[in-house]
């Protein structure tokens, strides 16, 4: 039984294998046959391919072929007509050059025609001159014969003639000159100092010579009596003030010629009725700390000033004293701000004319020094400005400069004429100064009683305080022409007799009407 299944399963795997062997070359058979279908179609499709692909080629090859003969045959076109056109440019430059030849033939042959007439007219001067050289001679030997003089004599008599005339020429020459040089001179000074007034525009307040001090009350009027008068006499000792007491509501007035000395009475009454305590044994107090205070002031705006203008090493003394400017007016204006401004007037004329500011400077901001002094000392601001500058070792050049600021000496140096100009430039600006009402309306009759004496002036004002007179003029006595003449002799007549500030404008007027009336 065990043997029947083992033979039926060997048959059984027997078959499967036949089976499985079978399919194997069956499956192979296919494959082969679907695989050479496949690579006959593929060859068909390449022959195809390659079929078109030498059509492409051969119509690409006509047309690159009926291309390039275009292209040939355009290039043969466009040389042919460069060619032409060279040709055509070859025959015009041999046609210029031809043409220039015969020119050249031309003026050859002109210029042997003329070389010719040259040497002919040569050879005619040189005869000529050969003539003239003989007559000279003879001429000469007459002169000598005539004149009694010789060749040299002749010449040294005329060289000496000719030298005299020179002289004159000279002469001529150098007050021409001269005179342009003083025009030109002046035309550049007015531009040096109209720049420097421009770069400083200042502004001014006038100072009087006393003080108002403001109370809070009218009852303290008496508090500074005091009782008999006790507390007013010894404020008045102490600091060498008059107090005016008047009927002024709630102020006090202060009277001093000496500044300073107003400055310490003020500030210590000002103290004292802040404080309120008035008496003898306060009044010293509070005086002697104004007097610390105002010397602290003065040595401070002193520092100021030196700082401001820029000038350095100046004696601590004199600091002091420019600071006691700061205290002092001149017709009004505060010295210490005049003395500053004429500084920087000084430093900017001076740069402007090239020069090193540094010395016109520093004699600009001393140059009125010795006002810090002329109340306690005899003489002039000047001397005494020139004494405390030597004292305290200033340079020559600003001892000069101070000493010729006003005249009193003739300026040598540029520095001293420089800070002459200044303080005229500083001092004679539109507010900068006043006078006193009665020499202010003297001058300004002075003016219009000069105006008035020229005859056919009808009527004259003076107006912009003296700085303009305006003039009216009879038109049947006065014509036009002569308007231009009449205002320069009056302008030569002002400046002969008057002395002002500035320059004074006259303004001539000449004005004729007809009147009627139509009924």
């Amino acid at each position: 039984m065990k043997l029947e299944l083992w033979l039926v399963i060997l048959l059984i795997v027997v078959f499967v294998a036949v089976s499985g062997v079978a399919a194997f070359f069956i499956g192979v058979n296919y494959r082969k046959k679907i695989a050479e279908a496949e690579i006959g179609s593929a060859e068909q499709e390449a022959k195809r391919i390659l079929e078109d692909a030498v059509k492409n080629s051969e119509t690409k090859k006509k047309e690159i072929i009926v291309e390039g003969k275009e292209e040939i045959q355009r290039f043969r076109n466009d040389a042919e007509k460069e060619i032409s056109e060279r040709r055509k440019e070859v025959q015009r430059t041999e046609r210029r050059i031809t043409q220039k030849e015969e020119n050249l033939d031309k003026k050859l042959e002109s210029f042997n025609a003329k070389e010719e007439l040259i040497a002919k007219k040569i050879k005619s001067v040189e005869d000529k001159y050969a003539e003239a050289e003989k007559i000279k001679e003879s001429q000469l030997l007459m002169l000598e014969k005539i004149s009694g003089f010789t060749v040299e004599q002749a010449k040294t008599y005329l060289l000496s003639s000719l030298e005299s005339e020179l002289v004159h020429e000279k002469a001529v020459k150098i007050s021409e000159y001269e005179q342009r040089l003083k025009e030109e001179s002046d035309d550049k000074a007015r531009n040096i100092l109209s720049a420097a007034m421009q770069r400083i525009a200042s502004e001014y307040v006038s100072e009087a010579t006393v003080s108002v001090v403001a109370l809070p009350n009218d009852e303290m009027k008496g508090r500074i009596i005091g009782r008999e008068g006790r507390n007013i006499r010894t404020i008045e000792t102490l600091t060498g003030v008059d107090l005016i007491i008047d009927d002024t509501p709630e102020t006090i007035t202060l009277s001093c010629f000496e500044p300073v000395r107003r400055e310490i009475a003020r500030v210590a009454l000002e103290k004292l009725i802040f404080d309120g305590r008035i008496h003898p044994a306060k009044i010293e107090e509070m005086v002697e700390k104004a007097k610390k205070e105002v010397e602290q002031t003065i040595k401070a705006e002193g520092e100021r000033a030196v700082m401001e203008v820029g000038v350095n090493g100046i004696h601590p003394e004199l600091i002091k004293l420019l600071g006691k400017l700061r205290y002092r007016t001149s017709y009004g204006q505060n010295v210490l701000n005049h003395s500053v401004e004429v500084a920087y007037l000084s430093g900017i004329i001076a740069s402007e004319l090239g020069l090193d500011p540094t010395i016109p400077k520093r004699a600009g901001l001393l140059h009125d020094i010795g006002k810090a002094l002329d109340h306690e000392f005899e003489g002039t601001h000047i001397q005494l400005g020139i004494e405390v500058a030597k004292k305290y070792k200033e340079s020559e050049a600003v001892i000069h400069a101070i000493h010729a600021h006003h005249g009193d000496v003739e300026a040598k140096t540029l520095a001293a004429f420089i800070v002459q100009a200044a303080d005229a430039i500083s001092a004679a600006r539109p507010g900068a100064r006043r006078e006193n009402l009665e020499n202010y309306i003297k001058r300004l009759e002075k003016l219009e009683a000069v105006a008035s004496s020229f005859e056919g002036v009808e009527r004259c004002f003076a107006i912009q305080a003296g700085r303009e007179i305006r003039i009216m003029v009879k038109p049947e006595i006065i014509k036009d022409d002569n308007m231009v003449v009449l205002a320069r002799e009056i302008c030569k007549k002002i400046e002969s007799d008057l002395e002002y500030p500035g320059q004074v404008k006259v303004n001539i007027i000449r004005e004729s009407r007809a009147i009627d009336y139509a009924k």
